[in-house]
């Protein structure tokens, strides 16, 4: 899930063109892209494309909080049009996950934003909860919550991407960073998205269809990787490998749990192929 791209339901061309993009998800907002004027009508218009289909990018709807006047509708409307994704805006901890979760059809899976400083101190609980596929950082709304400063390169923030990965990580879940709001600043965006990887991000959350190639290519594996993932596989493929638990490949030394992850990019390639 390298790109997972918002766009507002309440905009029809929008939706238009999210069936034709290339992200790998895309989510149509029924939250902060849409005002409360226009909630009811974003609503309809998002049931209208989960019950027609014809996406390219896999298809998710981000509701309206439980706790608002639309939240609680919208999770009902999209579960009986058949929606697949579900993205829940400031999850704080495990029981307004499953409260989600238990409403969602069969096949169904949800994705988290982690957006306030509750959600951080209950990413563990939260991300243990069954049906959950994804951690989503809603960042702007978690600087304001931690009353964060500006900085460059998301300073304050940096305990929190870690940790966000590392919760993922230990319940078998995929990790989003968040979005970057400059979209027409793409030397910043790169920046961004090479840290987001870093850190072990999965893909990035994004705002405008000209992010989408460059987080593609930021969360895709380079043709080193790649290369160098076909020589483990083959490496510990060779008969002299056979019941032996490291190998020089590359003048390096690894391991059985290298190849792990050598045959964890290879399946990603083939499956974005």
């Amino acid at each position: 899930m390298r790109s997972a791209l918002f766009l507002p339901a309440s905009n029809p061309r929008a939706i238009g063109k999210a069936r034709t993009l290339d992200c790998d998800v895309a989510i149509l907002d029924l939250e902060d892209a849409v005002a409360p004027e226009a909630k009811v009508g974003a609503r309809a218009a998002a049931v209208e494309a989960v019950r027609s289909g014809g996406f390219s990018p896999r298809l998710g709807v981000r509701i309206n909080g439980l706790d608002t006047p639309w939240g609680a509708d919208d999770l009902k409307a999209l579960s009986e049009a058949g929606v697949t994704l579900i993205v829940a805006p400031k999850v704080e901890d495990a029981d307004a996950a499953r409260a989600l979760t238990a409403a969602l059809p069969l096949g169904a899976v949800l994705w988290a934003m982690i957006e306030t400083p509750r959600a951080l101190l209950n990413l563990n609980a939260i991300a243990q909860v069954e049906r959950l596929e994804a951690l989503m950082l809603g960042v702007n709304d978690l600087a304001v919550g931690l009353r964060a400063g500006p900085s460059p390169d998301r300073e304050p923030l940096k305990p929190w991407l870690a940790a966000t990965v590392a919760a993922a990580r230990a319940n078998g879940l995929l990790a989003l960073d968040g979005v970057y709001n400059a979209f027409t600043d793409l030397e910043g965006f790169a920046a961004e998205c090479a840290q987001g990887r870093l850190y072990g991000f999965d893909g990035k959350s994004l705002i405008h269809p000209s992010q989408i190639a460059p987080a593609n290519a930021a969360f895709g594996p380079t043709d080193a990787e790649i290369a160098h993932a076909r020589a483990v596989v083959a490496a510990f493929a060779a008969p002299e490998a056979d019941g032996k638990g490291a190998i020089r490949v590359d003048g390096r030394m690894v391991e059985r749990l290298h190849l792990s992850e050598a045959e964890r990019v290879l399946s990603h390639l083939d499956r974005d192929r």
